[in-house]
């Protein structure tokens, strides 16, 4: 692609770099932006600085945060005896959108996967295991994706906390083998949170 600008063309090479976006729709991005008044660009540059500068990760979730603690982890109207554990900050806003949960939220920051060189030393996984050591928790719920990553992760974790006396359970699975919980309809999510199953059970399925 021949540019007219080195500073177009070194714009559009940054964005290009995000995930999903490719030359023609970076170039795209960067045109509209060149568009728009300058106090408008600059209001979107500034948010994207002080979201980088600023951004938190709750001491107790590791959900992405404002402060040090998410304003979930924080709301005494949410049942801290049921943790859900999820992948990212992603899957926390889908499951929130069904209006379905009033647990909290642990946030593993990735999926087992030894083709990616991610092990369980890279997740948050050791914080998991003190928080339950605590007490306070009942009942975990897995709501990770229904891919060979998620399974592998949800049958590490059940042998690190099976030991604990709580209630171990995972999604129940309307959610198609291969399928990411942040695509998946609010509907179907809610609903295979509310039917979840004992996770010894979901096993022999």
């Amino acid at each position: 692609m021949n540019f007219s600008s080195k500073l177009l063309e070194d714009a559009v090479a940054e964005f290009a770099k995000l995930p999903g976006v490719g030359q023609k729709t970076a170039l795209r991005l960067v045109l509209h932006l060149l568009n728009q008044d300058k106090p408008e660009v600059e209001k979107f540059s500034r948010a994207i600085s002080k979201l980088r500068n600023e951004i938190q990760f709750c001491r107790v979730c590791h959900n992405i945060s404002d402060t040090n603690v998410c304003e979930i982890c924080a709301s005494h109207k949410r049942d801290k005896s049921l943790v859900c554990v999820v992948e990212d900050t992603r899957d926390v806003m889908a499951i929130e959108n069904t209006n379905q949960y009033n647990g909290v939220y642990h946030v593993l920051g990735g999926l087992i996967s030894p083709m990616d060189g991610i092990g369980p030393s890279d997740l948050q996984v050791d914080t998991l295991v003190e928080r339950l050591s605590t007490g306070e928790v009942k009942e975990i719920i897995f709501a990770l994706s229904a891919t060979m990553e998620g399974d592998t992760t949800i049958f590490y974790l059940n042998k690190r906390v099976k030991h604990f006396n709580i209630t171990i359970s995972t999604i129940a699975r309307g959610i198609a083998f291969g399928g990411e919980l942040e695509y998946v309809d609010e509907i179907t999510l809610g609903r295979s949170i509310a039917t979840r199953v004992p996770y010894e059970n979901s096993l022999s399925r």
